[in-house]
């Protein structure tokens, strides 16, 4: 008997690994346009839910080897942070919440964020609720365990 459930396919390992690969393109053309001085980007996101985020370690340009930056992509705005006292893909994740939370309160309230900008002054309002939603949504991974593994050989991002 064929199976009629409404499930959704899970997605190949090609597609994953497909969709990993341009996120980290998007990633190193966002920091140059950005004009980031930085080492290497991470060959493999730090963390990701496929396809909705993923977190990107950045190579410090003042100490090689160590991470310097942060970034995210994925179905929500490109941004970067400097890698914090600590220095994983959960706190990173966290502050990229918090960062965005905060924005998203001074955007509801006609202010411009004090840390960064994301589209036009003329748009805060429509932005403002769909950066609360993104903030909210990484705020909840960040405090859930199940969404974190301390396997690091395991590339399914969660």
């Amino acid at each position: 008997m064929n199976d009629t459930s409404n499930e959704a396919e899970e997605p190949s390992e090609a597609e994953e690994e497909a969709w990993c690969e341009s996120q980290r393109q998007y990633v190193i053309d966002y920091l140059a346009r950005e004009q980031l001085t930085h080492g290497r980007v991470g060959e493999w996101p730090a963390w990701h839910v496929y396809p909705y985020v993923a977190i990107w370690a950045i190579e410090s340009a003042a100490r090689p080897e160590w991470i310097g930056w942060w970034a995210i992509s994925g179905d929500l705005p490109a941004d970067f942070i400097p890698c914090g006292h600590d220095p994983t893909p959960r706190a990173a994740v966290r502050e990229f919440g918090l960062r965005w939370k905060e924005a998203a309160a001074a955007m509801a309230q006609g202010r411009e964020s004090e840390e960064f900008t994301i589209g036009r002054p003329e748009d805060a309002a429509t932005l403002a609720p769909l950066l609360a939603s993104r903030a909210r949504i990484l705020l909840g991974w960040a405090e859930d365990d199940e969404a974190w593994d301390d396997d690091p050989d395991d590339r399914s991002g969660t």
